[in-house]
């Protein structure tokens, strides 16, 4: 329940009085009325309502002569880490915001709610109590464009209990007392039906919906609340992938069906809804897989712009046209390829907690939409926040796909070692990238804890420009993530190629061996399993640091478990020499150089 506070009453207002003033506005009152002499209690069982009775009433409504106050009621001991921020410009990106709430303490996860109001609204839960109090008074009445943040404490559970690693064995597949078993992740396929067919596809009393899902072992969820009066209705299928495509292929016969018996229209495509951030693996390198799906399949694809992506909607339609087996079979492919990059991410994001010893990956806030990290949103197509389309036993995912947040294992350890890594980007970024007087890199620096400076340009006519940043492990996490993000953002890459940087990170000589590999095997072995290009140029001078120059190039996640693990590599090293020091030992085999 959403328990909301009435406060500013008159001493004349009645249970029914409030009764009725909710009910005039279309917010009518299930549950009791606890009214006391000033105030009262309400219950609301979704939050929706309740943030609709705050947004619509409080501040705006004279009851006898007084203006009412309406609020979440949030017992003290409960007012900790979380806020409730509403009122946010529903074309306002995530960048900003996240770089705002970053201004007054480490957010640990920001989960936008499913609403139907106009204005965004999001819940924010800060790593301490103090940040949060600090967070309510200076951004509450912040104006943004036309917008005034509005913000309340909402109940947090967790906020008086000792710090733990939120860790469950469940969340991760493993039986209680048990060893851990392997779990098919649950990749649903998301569909755009048009709403005239709804109808058929559920049949008389549901028949034709069970039966559907019978046949399938799935399960089908049509959200028809979703948007009132749209034209099309979003629908998830939850299956197995054979499952999946037959659970597809049957409502495409059934909306086929109805459309010839009523004559409403010739041709029904199939509309496929992917979150953006597997859009480019789908499409492939010069759009090639997605010819190669168009030409197996015999259809015609086509995806939605980048524009068409807001603060409300991180998904994009793929269009797939055709006679219905062979768009059946263009779902199969294109169902397989984002699962495959799902998955991908999935594992690199769970061994990057591993790779960064501490690093809190839920609390890296939230990227621009050109990478895979915005929270799930509810958007013009509806339900993504509230069915949960790709629940995952991930921390850092808990903002990507909408995936239930975990935290990762503390672990004491000293002040993080300084890194520094060379990012190159496309010289006509650099402007995107330092922003307004220099806004958007101060902005940046202080949200990763980084220090952020662009090299001068080598020549007139340099194509690209270096990035030079220096902080720990986390820092350079999210500060690569955030500049990768604002590329693809901004268009400085094809819509139809993942945004792929070169880095380069400076590692001691006598390390360069053992990143090689007796034979190039160790490099082999790092590009198979992290899908990024690995260069050690060989015959390399030394720097005066006696250190050596390793290349890596590749998307995001790519890039960061290649710079983690080579890392790793190098301290293993170091750790070596320090056992063995020169001459007190047995020797280290020669450095191979990169054939």
């Amino acid at each position: 329940m959403n328990k909301l506070y009435i406060g500013n009453l008159s001493p004349a207002v009645t249970a029914d009085d409030l009764r009725q003033l909710f009910g005039d506005r279309k917010l009518p009152l299930t549950g009791p009325v606890l009214l006391k002499t000033g105030y009262a209690f309400v219950d609301y069982p979704d939050q929706n309502w309740a943030i609709r009775a705050i947004e619509t009433l409080s501040g705006k409504v004279e009851l006898h002569g007084k203006v009412m106050e309406v609020d979440y009621s949030v017992p003290k001991k409960l007012r900790s880490r979380k806020l409730q921020i509403r009122n946010i410009p529903p074309h306002l990106q995530w960048e900003v915001l996240d770089g705002l709430l970053a201004q007054y303490g480490t957010v640990e996860n920001v989960e936008q709610v499913n609403t139907d109001t106009e204005a965004a609204v999001v819940n924010v839960t800060y790593a301490s109590r103090e940040e949060a109090r600090g967070a309510i008074e200076k951004l509450s009445g912040h104006q943004f464009e036309n917008y005034s943040f509005r913000i309340s404490y909402i109940p947090d559970e967790d906020g008086n209990a000792p710090p733990r690693a939120r860790y469950s064995s469940r969340e991760h597949g493993h039986p209680p007392g048990g060893p851990a078993q392997a779990k098919q992740l649950d990749f649903p396929l998301r569909i755009l039906i048009p709403t005239q067919f709804v109808g058929a596809i559920i049949g008389k009393e549901g028949l034709t919906i069970k039966n559907l899902t019978k046949q399938t072992q799935s399960k089908v969820d049509i959200h028809r609340k979703e948007n009132a009066g749209a034209s099309e209705k979003p629908v998830t299928i939850h299956a197995s992938p054979e499952g999946t495509s037959e659970a597809c292929r049957m409502i495409l016969e059934i909306m086929q069906k109805e459309a010839d018996e009523t004559k409403a229209v010739e041709e029904i495509p199939l509309k496929i809804l992917a979150h953006n951030s597997l859009v480019g693996r789908l499409i492939g390198k010069e759009g090639r897989n997605l010819k190669k799906i168009e030409q197996d399949t015999g259809t015609k694809i086509t995806i939605s712009p980048l524009q068409d992506l807001t603060i409300y909607n991180p998904e994009r339609t793929i269009t797939v046209k055709g006679p219905i087996g062979a768009c059946s079979s263009a779902e199969a492919e294109i169902m397989r390829k984002l699962r495959e990059a799902f998955e991908n991410d999935m594992a690199t994001v769970n061994q990057q907690g591993h790779l960064i010893p501490g690093l809190n990956l839920s609390a890296l806030g939230i990227f621009s939409t050109g990478l895979s990290v915005i929270p799930s949103a509810p958007g013009p197509r509806g339900a993504a926040a509230s069915y949960n389309p790709f629940a995952s036993p991930s921390a850092y995912l808990s903002g990507l796909y909408g995936a239930p947040q975990i935290g990762v294992v503390p672990h004491q350890h000293p002040v993080p070692e300084q890194e520094v890594v060379y990012l190159f980007i496309p010289t006509q970024a650099v402007g995107a990238i330092i922003g307004k007087k220099g806004h958007h890199i101060k902005q940046l620096a202080r949200f990763a804890g980084a220090s952020i400076k662009i090299a001068p340009a080598e020549g007139p006519e340099a194509s690209e420009r270096m990035v030079i940043i220096t902080g720990p492990p986390e820092a350079q996490f999210k500060a690569q993530g955030r500049i990768f993000g604002k590329l693809k953002e901004e268009n400085f890459f094809n819509p139809k190629e993942e945004v792929k940087l070169k880095a380069h990170i400076r590692v001691p000589s006598s390390a360069a061996g053992r990143v090689i590999g007796k034979g190039g095997k160790t490099v082999n072995e790092l590009q198979n399993l992290t899908s990024a290009e690995v260069i050690v140029p060989r015959d390399q001078t030394p720097d005066e640091n006696e250190e050596v120059i390793v290349k890596i190039i590749g998307h995001f996640f790519a890039s960061q478990t290649a710079q983690r693990k080579i890392r790793e590599i190098v301290q293993q090293a170091k750790q070596q020499e320090q056992k063995h020091p020169q001459g007190a030992g047995p020797s280290a085999p020669a450095p191979q150089r990169a054939k």
